[in-house]
């Protein structure tokens, strides 16, 4: 499965979504919103307005999740 983390600079919850990833062996892509103005319209599109947006396969979520994080690995 593909992970994709949309991220932005100075995010304190998107930071720590990457470092939980990381800790539990779970690669993942890494999608800078203000560097990506086609991956920003696409995670507005899916209805959210904060980072990080993780993707992973079909399921979705914002915000530092560790619960759905555990879920992955």
């Amino acid at each position: 499965m593909s992970i994709t983390v949309y991220s932005k600079p100075a995010c304190v919850q998107c930071t720590a979504t990457t470092r939980a990833l990381e800790a539990k062996g779970i690669s993942f892509d890494v999608i800078d919103l203000t560097e990506d103005a086609a991956a920003m319209e696409m995670v507005q599109g899916l209805g959210y307005r904060q980072a990080p947006v993780v993707v992973a396969g079909q399921e979705h979520w914002a915000g530092f999740r560790p619960d759905l994080i555990g879920r992955l690995a």
